[in-house]
């Protein structure tokens, strides 16, 4: 009988952190664990731009480094056609699932579950009440900065608690809910168990031999208050009114990622079980402030960019769709013609065409009265068009994590290509797999 195997997908989590707090009495799941089954470390991209989580995970999909799939914004999956693990394992006669894979495209004939990331525009199969709360949680998402949802989704979203939420959980979501009225990287973890939830109840619906699970709350919370991390030794810390110094966003995450890995443990306790973080993070050198448009169509409409639609994307990213080429050239010029007061840029800008990629990449505080100019336009009071979203604490590198409930400690090399996870992952199942990229 062949051995149901789960993937979760820790974005971005620092496994030297989670030893750390293991150390100091916190994690006992994972202390367990990694005593257990030890953990390799996994190889991606050299260069800093493509250290991404929407390109690492696309390379542990589908066993293509970014120089063979090409996969440079998060949603450009949709246009390309490349194998990922779930096509692999389904064409070999295997039901699979996936709640919100980063990057990922539906391409699945008659899959359990397949529920796509917030960010990617592609099929959804679910049941009605899990659709109708994605469409909730991909504008939570959204709105993360400016902690404002339409009450359609708010409706949404709470039935979408009311029935995937486990009752085991119901102390901690509330604990989560209320915290977040002071603590507000809490609301990413609110989400991140959701997700789990709903994970484990569509597994035992639907008893699939392989799916997997991504969570990005820890990525969140590492970027913006790494800082006030314990195992962070660095020269930083953050102001009072940002993090109080009792504090540890960082553990509060890797807490619950503790807590999602024994529950689903406990819940398919005959379930092999491997965990991947992609890539990882470590403290950023310096001090840099994250803001984010509030009214994209507002703010573009105002400094006279033209478009056809705007589709707000993560934290700082916005896609401008235009209506030809030449509005594109028009769109792309004015945004880059933004400039802040001391001279720096609002805006870096990739025209792809049609449509261009815009994030909002000034890094400097944004106090009332700030101006700024649009060529020889100039305009008062940037302030009120964005909102605060963080502190930059973190960064990425290129190595990640991956751990195998299935190998023991000291069974597997030291370190591995991303580029192998496939084919590791075919290979637990006893199916035949692609040949390893490995260089």
């Amino acid at each position: 009988m062949q051995v149901p195997l789960l993937l979760l997908e820790l974005n971005e989590v620092n496994f030297e952190f989670v030893e750390a707090y293991a150390r100091r009495g916190a994690l006992p799941n994972f202390g367990a664990l990694l005593r257990e089954h030890g953990y390799v470390r996994t190889r991606s991209e050299d260069k800093y731009e493509q250290l991404e989580p929407w390109i690492q995970w696309v390379t542990a999909h589908t066993g293509r480094s970014f120089a063979e799939h090409g996969v440079f914004r998060l949603g450009d999956i949709v246009s390309r056609d490349i194998p990922q693990i779930w096509e692999l394992l389904e064409a070999r006669g295997l039901k699979v699932g996936a709640i919100s894979p980063m990057n990922a495209k539906h391409r699945l004939r008659d899959p359990a579950f397949f529920v796509p990331d917030p960010w990617t525009r592609t099929e959804i199969t679910a049941p009605r009440t899990l659709r109708n709360l994605y469409t909730a949680l991909t504008q939570a998402v959204s709105e993360n900065a400016t902690s404002t949802i339409s009450a359609a989704s708010a409706l949404a979203l709470a039935l979408g608690v009311a029935r995937y939420a486990r009752p085991s959980n119901y102390a901690r979501y509330t604990r989560i809910a209320l915290g977040a009225v002071r603590q507000p990287w809490l609301r990413a973890s609110f989400l991140d168990l959701l997700l789990a939830d709903v994970f484990i109840r569509e597994v035992q619906r639907t008893r699939p031999q392989f799916a997997s699970l991504f969570v990005n709350a820890a990525a969140h919370i590492q970027h913006h208050y790494m800082f006030s991390a314990a195992p962070y030794d660095g020269p930083h810390r953050n102001p009072e009114w940002y993090v109080p110094r009792h504090l540890d966003p960082v553990l509060d995450v890797y807490e619950l990622y503790d807590h999602i890995f024994a529950s689903v443990r406990r819940a398919f306790p005959a379930s092999r079980i491997m965990v991947a973080t992609g890539l990882h993070q470590d403290p950023y050198p310096e001090v840099k402030y994250y803001w984010r448009l509030r009214q994209h169509e507002l703010f573009l409409r105002r400094i006279g960019v033209p478009f056809a639609s705007v589709e707000p994307l993560m934290s700082r990213d916005f896609l401008v769709k235009c209506t030809d080429e030449s509005q594109a050239r028009s769109a792309a010029q004015r945004l880059s013609e933004a400039i802040a007061g001391d001279g720096a840029p609002l805006f870096d800008v990739d025209n792809r065409g049609v449509d261009i990629f815009a994030m909002l990449v000034y890094q400097g505080p944004i106090e009332r009265g700030f101006r700024f100019r649009v060529g020889t336009t100039q305009y008062d009071d940037l302030h009120d068009a964005v909102a605060f979203v963080a502190l930059k604490n973190g960064e990425h590198n290129g190595t990640g994590y991956f751990l195998d409930t299935g190998a023991a400690k000291g069974s597997v090399p030291a370190e591995f290509p991303l580029t192998e996870m496939p084919r590791r992952i075919m290979q637990a199942l006893n199916v035949d797999g692609p040949a390893s990229q490995a260089a």
